[in-house]
């Protein structure tokens, strides 16, 4: 019965869980608002891919969100695979979202008011300062621990409004 119980208490702590896919929420909704505030925020798909030609060291956090309207979309698909073989190439952790109107109210709408296509967002790093964001550290950890699991791309979970 020991035995059992050391197994499942390492198994518990080895994997992923709900109570860590929402901490993860929370701390990616509280990067992205303050990525927001100090403008180092890129939205879009086609947007992001352009930051990641032109000044790929300035990346330092990826967000892919879908979804069940968009899953079957193979142009969105082919875009994130590409977005997520440019990320693993340059050491980038990215997370996928599936809440995709809820994120779209965290990044806001763009100038002439329309909601903007919040299927990749970039967290990028314009200054030092930025690097040392206390939700985006926890968002890498948690990023780190789940590749250590062989999951590259974690899911998290976005609170409520």
């Amino acid at each position: 019965i020991l035995f059992q119980y050391l197994v499942a208490a390492v198994l518990s702590k080895s994997r992923p869980t709900n109570y860590k896919m929402q901490t993860a929420g929370k701390s990616l909704e509280e990067a992205l608002t303050s990525a927001k505030n100090e403008e180092r925020l890129t939205v879009g798909v086609y947007e992001s891919a352009q930051i990641m030609n032109d000044d790929p060291d300035s990346v330092a956090f990826c967000v892919l969100a879908t979804d069940e309207g968009h899953e079957w979309d193979i142009a969105l698909q082919i875009h994130f695979t590409l977005i997520q073989a440019f990320c693993f190439d340059n050491d980038i952790n990215i997370v996928r979202v599936n809440d995709i109107q809820r994120l779209a109210e965290i990044v806001g709408s763009d100038e002439s008011g329309e909601p903007q296509d919040a299927h990749c967002i970039l967290i990028t790093n314009t200054t030092e300062s930025s690097w040392e964001d206390p939700a985006l550290e926890k968002l890498n950890l948690f990023c780190e621990e789940n590749q250590r699991l062989n999951e590259w791309v974690p899911a998290v979970s976005l609170c409520e409004s």
